[in-house]
């Protein structure tokens, strides 16, 4: 069983909610991101090397001594469109060359269920086709593209697809519906908003990375949706967090189609943060199976969608003022609203 891993996007959302979730169960880590390390209540536990995965001298820093890999380093949809496709596939192939040379034979390839685009039929299984929406989509289609060539040849790569995920220390797009829940206001939502929509709490996927790591090889070299078992519809959900905030708010619906047209010109302008893959899914169905990763991995999530949210939106106002005035392009901190910050004043 592994004693050491390396996580790649350690110091990311995902990253360092499973180094806590790893030290909490006695592994070694190592941590490469090209961000700053920032999180005192580990960092001198870990060996922290910041660097870029699609530096390969970097990469075999982060390596020595290693067991096994987590390797969730990604290039969010917000960044520029060649630095989507050189990080998450160049810096994919560059991870698992490098795992290669270093006889590392685990490597857990986080993707997402954003490889599938726009499906028309639901729940999605994992043998459905990919098509994915936006460079994200595809160039995280690409990068599982890459970890089937490695594993042709002979490597252990578990590559677990999870819907968005939700806990402590996320932000990105979900900070604009807990802001406007904080501050007392309605939330707007494209159509009825009443469509099965199915998320993920981050615990639950880091149960789901722990049981690739500890698995026999032949059980966990495949691919695995991950999501809530209990989830409602965008609707239901947001509306539980207008309520726990306790103003009496609601989910307002708008007419969908011609939302969408001004979001596409908004977001073509550089004046919102909401990508295509949000307005273009948010109103429709959004189910995986999670049967296969209940059946080979033993996945159980403990978390409903609302139990996730409202988790999540408690975590936001306890630490407000930490990230008041941040804002960027990554899942940790708050988007820049742009000319959202203007439309909200109208809820």
């Amino acid at each position: 069983m592994p004693t050491t891993f390396l996580v790649t996007g350690g110091a990311g959302f995902l990253g360092i909610n499973l180094i806590r979730f790893l030290r909490a169960r006695g592994q070694g880590i190592a941590s490469l991101d090209i961000a700053p390390f920032h999180h005192g209540d580990v960092v001198q536990e870990i060996r922290v090397v910041t660097g870029d995965v699609r530096d390969r001298g970097a990469v075999a820093r982060a390596m020595e001594g290693v067991d096994a890999v987590v390797h969730a380093a990604a290039a969010l949809p917000l960044y520029p469109v060649k630095d989507i496709y050189t990080t998450n596939v160049d810096g994919t192939r560059t991870v698992l060359d490098v795992a290669r040379e270093h006889r590392i034979e685990r490597v857990i390839h986080i993707s997402t269920t954003a490889v599938y685009g726009i499906p028309d039929h639901h729940p999605v299984v994992e043998t459905d086709p990919l098509r994915g929406v936006g460079p994200y989509g595809i160039s995280k289609a690409r990068a599982e593209e890459v970890c089937l060539e490695y594993r042709a040849g002979g490597m252990c790569i578990p590559i677990l697809r999870p819907k968005s995920f939700i806990g402590p220390e996320r932000l990105g797009v979900f900070a604009l519906l807990y802001e406007w829940a904080s501050e007392g206001r309605n939330f707007p939502i494209l159509g009825k908003g009443d469509r099965p929509y199915q998320y993920l709490h981050v615990e639950d996927l880091c149960e789901a990375i722990w049981s690739c790591a500890r698995l026999p090889a032949e059980t966990v070299n495949d691919t695995f949706n991950l999501g809530a078992r209990d989830f409602g519809s965008p609707r239901s959900d947001f509306q539980a967090v207008l309520d726990h905030a306790g103003f009496g708010r609601k989910v307002v619906s708008i007419p969908a189609a011609p939302a969408i047209l001004a979001l596409r010109l908004l977001q073509s302008m550089g004046l919102s943060p909401i990508y295509p893959w949000i307005y273009e899914t948010i109103g429709k169905e959004s189910v995986v199976s999670i049967e296969k990763a209940e059946r080979l991995l033993g996945f159980q999530p403990k978390y409903s969608n609302r139990e996730a949210l409202v988790r999540n939106f408690d975590w936001y106002l306890a630490h407000q003022e930490e990230f008041r005035r941040q804002a960027g392009v990554t899942h940790r901190v708050p988007w820049r609203e742009g000319i959202l910050r203007l439309i909200k004043r109208l809820f």
